[in-house]
């Protein structure tokens, strides 16, 4: 089967617009590259993912509410379609539940739909073991994984990279109805993983703590979700394993499961903005209109099946 070459990431532009002097002041100084690179990169990474793991579970809803309004100082917070909009603790206000039917999952059997609301990075096809991070930055499947067979059902086939901004609803769900077979927890670094540090750090998915979720669909055919976490990124939470994943894990860590999923069902939580990369197998191709830079819901379509 002929496939398609992978899509070198556009140019990164603006993702938050500007309203009024401060958001354009906001802007032009978090898009100055080296200044965010420095700002997000070169501090104690670990220790201040590990303060934030502890400062995000203070319970008091006054701290809260001063917490979330210097937070919209710097994003475009939107609670308005969460179940609740009051918190004790910025942890509660970062793993948010959706009111329900806000996220409307697409149903139609031959397409697999995003786990997360997210701003798709780079995609394409896998080839060689290759896919990319970046513009000129490559990295192989068989690091990102942990080992090459695993990694091996998903040559020829597709990847997308998803990134979760602070700001966006942080629950992931389930692409298809399946089964989860088997989680690998790699603990690791926490770089940022926005476009900036994208295009310095080389192999920057395959250096961060991650989960490998391996899946396989009711048709048959392999699925992966990797769940990268990053700076201020206290954990990954995984509710079929009923545990917390966090750095203090040594990794790598082998789970594996028998657990049945249904398309759009809640698989589990990250505890700030990350990144999701999602690998199909040959036989799949991206839905019409994923590309670097789009923006997409949890729900809605993201890779199809060829001939469906």
């Amino acid at each position: 089967m002929k496939t398609s070459r992978p899509l070198a990431p556009a140019a990164h532009a603006k993702e938050v617009p500007a309203t009024g002097f401060w958001a354009r002041w906001r802007d032009r100084l978090l898009l100055q590259e080296d200044l965010n690179f420095l700002l997000t990169n070169r501090i104690p990474r670990i220790a201040l993912t590990r303060f934030m793991g502890w400062y995000s579970r203070l319970r008091s809803p006054w701290l809260t509410r001063l917490n979330i309004a210097v937070w919209r100082w710097f994003t475009d917070l939107d609670l308005s379609e969460a179940k609740e909009t009051r918190f004790d603790s910025l942890q509660a206000c970062f793993t948010r539940e959706l009111r329900p039917g806000v996220r409307p999952i697409d149903a139609r059997p031959d397409f697999l739909t995003s786990p997360c609301d997210a701003i798709v990075g780079a995609c394409g096809a896998v080839q060689a073991g290759q896919l990319w991070q970046a513009k000129g930055m490559g990295y192989r499947a068989e690091d990102l994984f942990g080992q090459a067979e695993r990694a091996a059902p998903f040559e020829g086939g597709h990847f997308v990279t998803l990134r979760l901004t602070s700001s966006m609803y942080h629950r992931f769900h389930a692409p298809a109805d399946g089964r989860i077979e088997h989680t690998t927890y790699l603990s690791g670094d926490a770089w940022n993983v926005n476009p900036i540090a994208l295009k310095r750090v080389q192999r920057l998915f395959c250096r961060n703590e991650r989960a490998v979720i391996r899946l396989r669909l009711n048709t048959g055919e392999p699925l992966a979700l990797v769940p990268v976490a990053a700076v201020l990124v206290a954990s990954i939470r995984l509710h079929w394993l009923n545990v917390l994943l966090h750095l203090r894990w040594p990794g790598p860590t082998e789970m594996p499961s028998d657990h049945p999923v249904r398309k759009g069902e809640e698989l589990g939580w990250f505890e700030h903005g990350s990144t999701i990369i999602v690998f199909a197998p040959p036989g799949f191709a991206l839905a019409d209109g994923i590309a670097t830079g789009h923006r997409l819901r949890m729900g809605e379509p993201l890779l199809r099946r060829l001939g469906g």
